[in-house]
């Protein structure tokens, strides 16, 4: 009972870190429509970005334990 949860939780969490990323690193710039050549992330950006992929991987791990019990 404690995984799903954990996966609620996590979930949420996922949620709210995406949406708090920056608007401008989405498919405008697959499709040229940003003037940057490049970008690096910085300071909360760059935070944010860590703990995403930190939540996804953990997301996925509880995914498959609960896939497993």
């Amino acid at each position: 009972m404690l995984i799903p949860i954990l996966q609620i939780i996590t979930s949420i969490a996922l949620i709210v870190l995406i949406l708090l990323q920056e608007r401008s690193a989405g498919t405008s710039g697959i499709f040229g429509g940003s003037d940057e050549f490049y970008h690096t992330r910085r300071g909360l950006e760059r935070s944010i970005f860590i703990a995403t992929i930190i939540l996804v991987v953990v997301f996925a791990g509880l995914s498959l334990i609960n896939l497993i019990i």
